[in-house]
């Protein structure tokens, strides 16, 4: 049998110090900030996309509506 480490931690994830955990969600808060952002500018942009999006969706509802 190989020696494989249970549990999803990485070797060495147990002496991540406080400053680190705080850089990391600070730099995780910016990127989804940013995603967001960027979802709602493209979102903006292309509104024949979106609305593309929105009629394709009540399209697929409606086919699988009962009655």
């Amino acid at each position: 049998m190989s020696d494989v480490t249970a549990g999803p931690e990485p070797a060495g994830a147990g002496d991540v110090s406080p400053e680190q955990v705080r850089e990391r969600l600070r730099r995780r808060a910016i990127f989804l900030r940013e995603l967001a952002e960027a979802r709602e500018l493209r979102r903006r942009v292309t509104p024949h996309r979106s609305r593309r999006a929105r009629i394709h969706a009540a399209l697929r509802r409606r086919t699988f509506r009962i009655n």
